[in-house]
């Protein structure tokens, strides 16, 4: 088997889909790294080449892989017939490219669509393992951006207060944000929709928020389902009061190749002292969990900071590569237990995360 490793083309993008550790590891196949594929995140061509890596041009790797992995969609990629693309590839979002990799004969698998709720998948779950690089490093974004201390200290000046932080979503991403709040000193507040999530925030050390006639919204997939209009609005007016006493408001509520619910509204943040800061996680192309935030931008609105920051994890590329690359790895012992490829779509988990193969993209059937 010969997987080659991609350069990820996209804007900001720093991660690279295995590292040299996990390379090291794949003695059972050849693996091709494309020419400076890791060196923004700090894994040099020379790292790959002592793992036993080839280091090989865009084109060899197309030509000569019969396995290719990446981080994001790698839009415009021509693959082959036989060929298996491995990757955070966002099917709904490129019809298009889906149906062109169908036509060629490739399979393709998006590890954005696995079954999380699965124990034996836990060690493939790269949403998971990207969300708390996300939760970790929004906290930091956010305390960076603020103007005064997480911690209560006090010092010969007096004493200065503690941060109070609101961490909107209880999933990996804000349950990681908790904790980090919480180790810097801050008084921390988690909320979710999820009944279930008050037990898993008060488990690293922070207060669960409490708001009046909020409905159960447990989904499918570990997520919460989508709020109707009514209760959508009933949740955003309970909400502003904990937004209007927070001096850092994190938003973590986001569903894959899904609007994200939008948590903190104008009239919120209008309710927010100067100085405040709001980091919101969610925020890309198709919307935020915050009204006026800006993909990838920081916007100020009378004396607030509210910063858009949608791909975190690529900030932290070293951390982001190495936990995906294991996930890389789980996910190829999986569709590859003999060295080779091999589909079997009778399992639950290929069943979910194989959206085109046999000519066809699976996920329109």
């Amino acid at each position: 088997m010969k997987i080659g490793v991609l350069k990820e083309q996209a804007p900001g993008e720093r991660r690279v889909a295995l590292v040299p550790e996990v390379v090291a590891k794949l003695t059972a196949a050849e693996v091709m790294v494309e020419t400076g594929a890791g060196a923004v995140a700090n894994f040099p061509d020379s790292a790959y080449d002592a793992a036993g890596a080839t280091i090989a041009s865009r084109a060899e790797i197309c030509r000569d892989a019969n396995v290719i992995v990446c981080v994001g969609p790698p839009d415009g990629l021509v693959l082959s017939r036989g060929q298996l693309l491995v990757g955070l590839l966002r099917p709904h979002e490129r019809a298009a490219q889906m149906r062109a990799w169908a036509a060629a004969g490739a399979t393709v698998v998006s590890l954005d669509l696995l079954p999380r709720m699965l124990s034996r998948a836990q060690a493939m779950d790269a949403l998971s393992s990207q969300a708390n690089v996300v939760g970790y490093k929004g906290v930091l974004v956010a305390a960076n951006a603020y103007g005064g201390y997480f911690p209560m200290l006090v010092t010969a000046a007096g004493t200065v207060r503690p941060a109070r932080v609101l961490v909107l979503g209880a999933g990996v991403a804000g349950l990681q944000a908790l904790g980090t709040a919480r180790r810097l000193g801050a008084i921390v507040t988690g909320y979710d929709v999820r009944s279930e999530a008050r037990a898993e925030v008060q488990s690293v050390g922070a207060r669960f928020l409490d708001l009046a006639g909020d409905p159960e919204a447990v989904g499918t997939g570990g997520y919460a389902r989508e709020l109707t209009d009514d209760e959508r609005e009933a949740q955003q007016l309970a909400l502003r009061a904990a937004i209007g006493d927070a001096d850092v408001v994190i938003t973590t509520a986001g569903v894959p190749s899904h609007q994200p619910p939008v948590l903190v509204t104008e009239e919120a943040i209008k309710e927010m002292h100067p100085g405040s800061v709001v980091v919101d996680t969610a925020a890309g192309p198709l919307g935020g969990n915050v009204a006026l935030s800006k993909p990838n931008g920081t916007v100020s609105v009378d004396g607030v900071t509210i910063i858009g920051a949608g791909n975190l994890a690529a900030e932290m590329p070293a951390a982001a590569s190495t936990a995906y690359a294991r996930n890389i790895q789980a996910t190829l012992g999986s569709l590859c237990p003999g060295g080779e490829p091999h589909i079997d779509l009778t399992d639950e988990i290929q069943d979910a995360i194989v959206v085109v193969h046999g000519g066809e993209v699976r996920d329109e059937r």
